[in-house]
């Protein structure tokens, strides 16, 4: 137990320093860190999901895409498993907004069921950002063709951990009334 709290304190503190200068998109600007430790906090609470590979990684999910930590990095540091995991949830930023966007539809259903369970707390925590604290500039338009896009993704991971999948259906039905109020 002791070396699994070590892990994740050591993976808690290299996405702080990694992310540091980083900011949410979110109305606020909040610190990016809150959302790796709020993912990791609904896999925990909600998903049920005590594996540190998974909960290291979602931890470090970001960290390839956003950061210049190298995948290297991450395997010297954090082992094979947990770099997999990372390298699963990366899109390549070497592609188009909407080849990304495509790409994280397509390859939902592939994911591996650890990497599954980071995706939905990760779209749990997206959905209910772009309803209730939305980025500068987001029309109600474009959140609400984000939140289709999140269904989209989210209905390839189906069958991997129902109380996440809940979690999600209930935040997204939420955040779908929220966008519909807005309007009235």
């Amino acid at each position: 137990m002791r070396n699994d709290l070590d892990s994740f304190l050591k993976a808690l503190n290299f996405s702080a320093q990694k992310h540091r200068h980083q900011k949410r998109k979110d109305s606020p600007g909040s610190p990016y860190i809150h959302h790796p430790i709020e993912v990791a906090n609904i896999l925990w609470t909600i998903g049920k999901v005590e594996d540190i590979t998974t909960l290291i990684a979602a931890i470090l999910h970001d960290t390839l895409e956003d950061t210049d930590t190298t995948a290297e990095h991450i395997r010297t540091t954090f082992g094979d498993e947990v770099l997999e995991l990372v390298l699963e949830l990366s899109d390549d930023n070497n592609l188009s907004k909407q080849e990304r966007k495509q790409n994280q539809i397509a390859h939902a259903p592939l994911l591996s069921p650890r990497a599954k369970q980071i995706k939905l707390a990760d779209k749990i925590c997206n959905v209910h950002d772009v309803a209730y604290l939305p980025p500068e500039g987001w029309s109600r338009h474009r959140r609400i063709e984000y939140l289709k896009w999140a269904q989209a993704v989210i209905d390839g991971l189906r069958g991997t951990n129902e109380s996440l999948e809940k979690c999600f259906d209930e935040t997204l039905a939420a955040a779908t009334d929220k966008l519909a109020r807005e309007n009235q």
